[in-house]
């Protein structure tokens, strides 16, 4: 698993880097490319034990990248108290049968554009294993603050295509999910188009479901460039990048304030500036 988590990460950062280098029209053409700047995480356990780590990857204020991170850890130890009841919770158990032991790998991608009429994107997705049961989880969503509606008719086309090829009820289910996941109660609108999210999968054929989770990993790429090569060159006014920075703020109110994957990483004491890669650069609220 690991070892996937690394090849993707290595393909994803690669490509973004040769989009920087081939931007040379358009918008912000002139500027440096850019390049991602990359350093080791470190998890401690509770008695400042090694508990793991990963790589983090960032690139900022690129020509079409205005904030990117491709993170991949590996982590294991015991879960801490607020982590198991959590996990209890979501496996409908008592704290008392949560064996506190786990391992977990996972790659997640955000990405923060300079053109507001290109789409900001996430994409995750892990392994999680305890001594008495594994699955995977992850996904991909699009984040538009100017709608491209076949940007939104590709993404979700592809993400199609890729479940189909596995079970013809993922993409309905794992559509319908990612709608009610990435909703934000307070505001009563999801943060961006949608796309496909899944946890807790385990159909109990481990190499069906992890053939499954590669695909999406490797769906993500080519789909996205798509999108990008469509609206890199897009001129952009200063209120379009208003309207950009004001979208940007319903991200980061989801991601502080709903996120699992942000809330497991802090509670199990990750490096807080690779759970924290996810957030904007720049957003604004009224």
């Amino acid at each position: 698993m690991s070892s996937w988590f690394r090849a993707l990460r290595d393909s994803i950062v690669s490509s973004f880097e040769n989009i920087e280098d081939t931007h040379c029209e358009g918008p912000l053409a002139d500027k440096p490319a850019g390049r991602f700047v990359v350093s080791n995480t470190k998890r401690k356990s509770g008695d400042n034990s090694e508990a793991g780590g990963g790589l983090m990857s960032i690139m900022r204020n690129g020509r079409v990248f205005e904030k990117v991170g491709v993170n991949i850890s590996t982590v294991f130890g015991s879960l801490s108290e607020g982590a198991k009841t959590a996990m209890a919770t979501r496996k409908k158990v008592s704290v008392e049968k949560v064996d506190d032991r786990f391992w977990a790998s996972g790659i997640s991608v955000v990405a923060h554009m300079q053109n507001p009429h290109c789409p900001a994107v996430h994409m995750n997705t892990r392994m999680f294993w305890t001594p008495s049961s594994w699955w995977f989880g992850g996904g991909s969503d699009l984040n538009p603050c100017i709608e491209g509606e076949e940007d939104t008719s590709l993404f979700h086309s592809d993400l199609k295509i890729c479940c189909d090829a596995h079970d013809i009820n993922y993409y309905p289910r794992f559509k319908k999910w990612a709608d009610e996941y990435f909703y934000i109660p307070h505001r009563e609108k999801t943060r961006g188009v949608g796309g496909i999210f899944f946890d807790d999968l385990s159909t109990g054929d481990w190499l069906r479901d992890f053939k499954f989770t590669q695909d999406v990993g490797r769906v993500f790429l080519p789909t996205f460039l798509t999108i990008i090569n469509r609206r890199r060159n897009k001129a952009w006014t200063e209120v379009e990048k208003d309207v950009q920075h004001y979208h940007r703020g319903l991200y980061a109110e989801y991601n502080l304030v709903y996120d699992r994957g942000t809330k497991f990483g802090l509670e199990t004491g990750h490096d807080p500036d690779a759970v924290l890669m996810s957030l904007p650069p720049v957003a604004k609220w009224y």
